[in-house]
């Protein structure tokens, strides 16, 4: 495992808008990789790039410092000036043996993401390992180490809660709104176009909901939602002349007073008198008190989204110690599938060097005996030796793994 190096840029030691610099742009990714290896020395090697990180992963016998960081990235020719390209390198975590492989499990478990419990890193470490694999990047090593990786990541989210709740106020508005059990031709009218509400929007287009509207005060930014979810578009004042009815309003805007009054929220009804859903997700509240209080009304709001949020995110990070328990036990695991790796990869030459005693003796050190023998004595020769032979490969494999075990 001596051999296992990581040279990691994050979130930790970086800010996010400055990781992108870092960067690799696709195309040329493998001839880049390939020529670090056969520069640098590097037998294996993988890269991986996601929003909070950028890491190199690789199986080499050289000293890995900051010095051979610095050659690293120079070799790399990303265009950064040596500011920045010195204050990557301060920032660089390095991690060799033992600690680069608790890095990596750590990191497939989303213990070293902005948010704990996040399971798309060990999503996007498969699809890095897996490019690179194919470019010819990778070999035996790497294989083990991913194995590994992927099998412990799999048991912290299958056997602890650390990802179970949802912490993003967007994903809990759509699961409460979810829990409405509405109809997927419902009709949805979004108010504002920013973020939060192009959000919840890609939940709603998954779960093939269908009916949109959207206004917002930029005509334009509108459309560009509206034309996502294949929905209407209209601006923020349109609001008050709207007259196709509704189920469910979700909105997000900047405003310091409410958008929906009782004023707009009767145009908006048109006469129906049943139960509708507000998803009000803007900080202050963009549907008036008075909304609530005369109308029937099913009503989901940030504040008490973000309470259960702090709550999820707490359960979490209480679940850190039982993920860590399960890292040490594979770690501690793997350790001994390594040593019998390589067992296993220095008694390959066992069974040629059995062939050749076998031949030496019957051709050259025993011949003249051996052709003495009639034809039935040659042939029960011939089987005692082969059993033998066979015997003789798998005996020290068995033993030597027997040996690793037990001590």
């Amino acid at each position: 495992m001596k051999y296992l190096k990581v040279i990691a840029f994050t979130h930790k030691q970086i800010e996010l808008k400055e990781l992108g610099k870092l960067v690799i742009c696709q195309e040329n990714l493998n001839d880049k990789l390939h020529n670090l290896k056969k520069q640098f020395g590097i037998a294996e090697i993988f890269y991986l790039a996601t929003c909070n990180r950028v890491e190199f992963v690789m199986i080499t016998p050289k000293v890995v410092d900051k010095e051979f960081a610095k050659q690293f990235i120079s070799a790399l020719n990303m265009g950064l000036c040596p500011v920045s390209a010195c204050a990557f390198l301060e920032a660089a975590s390095i991690y060799e043996d033992s600690e680069a492989l608790e890095h990596l499990l750590r990191t497939s478990c989303s213990l070293e993401s902005l948010i704990v419990g996040e399971k798309e890193i060990l999503a996007q470490l498969r699809k890095a390992y897996e490019n690179c694999k194919e470019a010819g990047l990778t070999g035996d090593c790497l294989r083990m180490f991913m194995n590994c990786i992927v099998k412990t990541a799999k048991e912290v989210y299958t056997h602890t809660n650390i990802s179970k709740n949802p912490i993003s106020v967007v994903s809990l508005a759509y699961r409460k709104l979810n829990d409405l059990k509405l109809c997927t031709n419902a009709r949805i009218l979004i108010i504002g176009a920013g973020e939060t509400n192009r959000n919840i929007s890609k939940y709603l287009q998954k779960h093939k909901y269908s009916n949109f509207a959207v206004f917002n005060r930029t005509l334009s930014k509108a459309k560009q939602l509206a034309a996502d979810l294949n929905g209407e578009a209209f601006t923020l004042d349109a609001l008050k002349d709207y007259n196709k009815g509704f189920d469910v309003i979700i909105t997000c805007t900047s405003a310091v007073e409410p958008i929906i009054t009782p004023e707009i929220y009767t145009t908006l009804l048109n006469g129906d008198t049943s139960r509708k859903t507000i998803v009000d997700l803007a900080i202050p509240n963009d549907t008036a008190p008075e909304v609530l209080k005369n109308f029937p009304v099913s009503f989901i709001e940030v504040h008490s989204l973000n309470e259960v949020a702090k709550r999820n995110l707490q359960e979490r990070y209480e679940e850190l110690s039982h993920a860590e328990r399960i890292i040490s036990e594979n770690m501690a695991a793997f350790l001994l599938e390594l040593k019998q790796r390589r067992i296993e990869l220095a008694m390959r030459q066992v069974p040629e060097k059995i062939k050749e005693i076998r031949n030496t003796a019957i051709n050259s050190v025993f011949a003249e005996e051996v052709q003495g023998m009639d034809q039935q004595s040659r042939d029960i020769l011939e089987k005692v030796i082969n059993y033998m032979e066979k015997k003789y490969i798998s005996v020290p494999m068995i033993m030597a793994k027997d040996i690793l075990v037990n001590n």
